[in-house]
């Protein structure tokens, strides 16, 4: 075991926060080399913008394939956007919402501009789709812009359809061969325009309906005091009103967002 396991990083161990970004907007991919191909693992593209594994290059071509699909596949109403903690979501979500917008597509973002954990895009889906035909025009779904549990350095981009759950292996597939298509052609597919997103309260839709699936009056009830500690992640601003909705003995023990996440220990 290392000696420093356990232990609180260093502000040596620490990302570059300003570097990352930089170089998710200045390193264009090569598609040639595979490290540098879209490729999706669990429903999205993971990589890093120091090594051009997940650059904004990337997610100009992911979007406009999945624009491509959505449009083939007759899925027509507005597409919910969350993005989580880590340094490159917000950047991502800039390039993908410009995408989105030069191909005139109605999309979602969270009200607050907040954080918007994954279930809750996947709610939000189910919700707009709920008692329509499967081959209604007006299908929503969604993008969820994260790597999930990777390092700090990560960026992740996930796409759900209508059903609101992760993507099918065949329309992740069609989507990554598409997307290094657009990259290898100079992007220029691309169709960009200002983000005019709309606003969707993400946190009340999922929060209200907490009650439908939990006896949550039972666990208020019964005085169990809960720690909840979201370590960063993109709950933070959930947690609190959980509590504070259903009259839980709740306390957020760590409500701190670092693009470092240097309160983690080695």
């Amino acid at each position: 075991m290392n000696v420093r396991a356990g232990q609180k990083a260093s502000s040596a161990d620490l990302i570059d926060v300003a570097k990352l970004v930089d170089d998710y907007f200045a390193i264009k991919p090569d598609v040639t080399i595979a490290d540098q191909k879209v490729v999706f693992g669990t429903s999205g593209h993971r990589g890093t913008a120091l090594n051009g594994s997940f650059n904004e290059d990337h997610i100009a071509a992911i979007t406009q394939a999945i624009v491509e699909y959505r449009r083939g596949a007759g899925i027509g109403g507005p597409i919910y956007v969350g993005k989580d903690t880590h340094a490159l979501s917000g950047p991502a979500e800039q390039t993908a919402l410009e995408v989105l917008a030069g191909n005139g597509i109605a999309a979602l973002i969270d009200s607050n501009d907040g954080y918007t954990p994954t279930p809750a895009v996947s709610v939000a889906i189910i919700n707009h789709n709920a008692g329509k035909a499967a081959d209604a025009g007006d299908l929503a779904d969604g993008l969820v812009i994260t790597p999930s549990h990777n390092p700090p350095t990560d960026g992740g981009f996930k796409y759900n359809p209508p059903h609101g759950g992760p993507a099918d292996s065949d329309v992740t597939n069609w989507v990554a061969a598409r997307a290094n298509e657009i990259i290898a052609g100079g992007l220029r597919e691309v169709k960009r325009a200002k983000p005019n997103a709309g606003k969707f309260d993400f946190r009340e839709n999922y929060v209200s309906q907490l009650g439908d699936v939990l006896k949550l009056e039972a666990i208020a009830g019964s005085q169990v005091s809960i720690g909840a500690d979201p370590m960063g992640g993109a709950s933070v601003d959930y947690w609190g009103l959980i509590g504070e909705r259903y009259n839980l003995n709740l306390t957020v023990v760590n409500p701190e967002v670092d693009f470092q996440f240097g309160f983690m220990t080695l």
